[in-house]
């Protein structure tokens, strides 16, 4: 073939279907005499005849401008052309290789069920997990086992802290050592006062269901940051700040804390976290004051003044009950107030559930629900000798005995209502049930009396003389605050 015009033409066209027409030309071909390629990726029988066609009709056009003679032939293959070219359009109107405006619609508006997988969230009958089976496309459908609903949903599993047992557990505990915390007191320092026996502090409380964490001083320092726990009661919760104190103090350098025992307030603090555990005594948790004779008046309407420095405190754990019971000479007030009007006597219950509403009060109107947790420790049991579970000489727990509970029922349901009545969640740190068999962890006759260490012919006394109702540390007071720290940590799974 030969070029009549220097004039160069490019035409590429494509189409984006099953089997694209794709018609390409030389970057050399002139207008006048073009070298076209009409293909077909797969191309069939008819495809292929009717591109040798266009390819012969162009060949003939060229021939025919140089020979009049050929005009007609030129218009006969014209005629016949186009015949072709009808008959193969009819035809491909039925051929499912070439894309046609309905499979084009049919692709635009494609049923998008079959594409995107469809996810069955059902209810089944309880039953193992099933792995649906992978289906040819379109894509799978994956079948969930809906015998329980969404985790998001599923209640939290709880457990019951109190049904458990103690389990002898050396290679754990103790979780610290009397020699580490120089500050605990002579009076729960059993090993230094000459306890010959040591596996009391070797038991763990366990209880069927309930995955009880086993206490972190680094874990609960960290989440006390900038915090403070206040501790306010009796003398057995200065033996649980003691035990809170010295589990914390052993979690950090002794450089890196502070010790401060002044009279009836004490404080551990954690310089590197910023937080404090601090303990003031309030065996009442209402005033006490004295009157001009010095006769102390115990105020049932009425909060004790140091009151307004526990209010921001993160953490606040209350007990009292014991110094109720105390009558005769070891009761140590003279008289009541109440609504301003002294009296000299009053049934015990009825004092004891007006001094619990006014601290309820005081909780419910000063005390921040949104950054405080509040707790109230339940009765410590005593193990006296009256009660046939004696604490003197004992080393072992009780096992197949029942404990008899010495200390009123009355007072306790006073407790359990007034909580319940309250506006502020309180939560009840229910530690009597598990520590009534601990007779072993008491400190007997180890111990101070009047704050000095009982000499070796008192000790020849017990039965006067053995205290039965503050325990050894380390001992009981840890697993109290192993729970404490077990309901801080996992607060919705964990019931006392």
């Amino acid at each position: 073939m030969s070029s009549l015009s220097n004039q160069e033409h490019k035409f590429k066209y494509s189409a984006y279907f099953p089997n694209p027409l794709k018609l390409h030309t030389s970057k050399t071909a002139s207008i006048s005499s073009p070298i076209f390629t009409i293909f077909y990726p797969h191309s069939s029988p008819q495809q292929k005849l009717r591109s040798s066609i266009i390819q012969d009709f162009f060949l003939l056009m060229e021939s025919s401008s140089k020979s009049p003679l050929n005009l007609k032939w030129l218009l006969c293959l014209l005629s016949g052309f186009i015949g072709v070219f009808l008959l193969s359009y009819l035809n491909n109107r039925h051929s499912p290789s070439s894309p046609t405006v309905e499979s084009l619609q049919n692709l635009s508006f494609y049923n998008l069920n079959t594409i995107i997988p469809k996810f069955n969230h059902s209810v089944e009958a309880p039953q193992p997990a099933i792995i649906a089976p992978i289906s040819p496309p379109p894509l799978p459908t994956i079948a969930y086992s809906s015998a329980l609903p969404p985790q998001a949903s599923l209640p939290e599993k709880t457990c019951n802290i109190l049904e458990g047992k103690w389990v002898y557990d050396p290679k754990e505990y103790p979780l610290y050592r009397e020699k580490q915390c120089p500050f605990l007191s002579q009076q729960v320092s059993c090993q230094k006062n000459g306890r010959p026996d040591s596996d009391y502090m070797s038991w763990r409380w366990e209880a069927p269901g309930c995955d009880i964490p086993r206490f972190n001083g680094t874990e609960m320092l960290m989440r006390l940051r900038g915090k403070r726990v206040v501790i306010v009661g009796d003398s057995l919760n200065r033996n649980q700040w003691e035990s809170l104190a010295c589990l914390l103090y052993s979690s950090v350098h002794p450089w890196r804390a502070v010790i401060k025992l002044r009279g009836s307030y004490k404080l551990f603090r954690a310089i590197d976290y910023d937080c404090s555990v601090e303990f003031y005594w309030s065996p009442f948790l209402v005033r006490v004051d004295e009157n001009k004779d010095g006769d102390k008046i115990l105020k049932l309407d009425k909060m004790p003044e140091e009151s307004r420095m526990w209010q921001s405190a993160a953490v606040l754990v209350f007990n009292t009950g014991h110094w109720w019971t105390h009558s005769g000479r070891t009761r140590s007030w003279k008289y009541y107030e109440w609504r301003g009007q002294l009296v000299d006597d009053m049934e015990r219950d009825a004092a004891y559930e007006i001094a619990m509403r006014t601290w309820a009060t005081w909780v419910d109107r000063h005390v921040n629900r949104d950054k405080t947790t509040v707790f109230f420790r339940s009765i410590s049991p005593e193990h006296k000798r009256g009660n046939l579970h004696w604490c003197y000489n004992e080393t072992k727990p009780i096992t197949h005995e029942r404990y008899i509970q010495t200390f009123p029922r009355s007072m306790v349901s006073i407790v359990e209502r007034t909580i319940g009545d309250m506006k502020t969640h309180v939560k009840y740190l229910n530690i009597t049930g598990l520590s009534e068999s601990r007779r072993d962890g008491h400190t007997s006759i180890y111990t101070t009396r009047q704050g000095k260490l009982l000499t070796e012919d008192e000790r020849k006394h017990p039965d006067e003389l053995a205290d039965c109702s503050h325990w050894c540390l380390p001992g009981i007071p840890d697993t109290w605050n192993n729970l404490l720290y077990a309901s801080l940590v996992r607060s919705s799974s964990v019931s006392f």
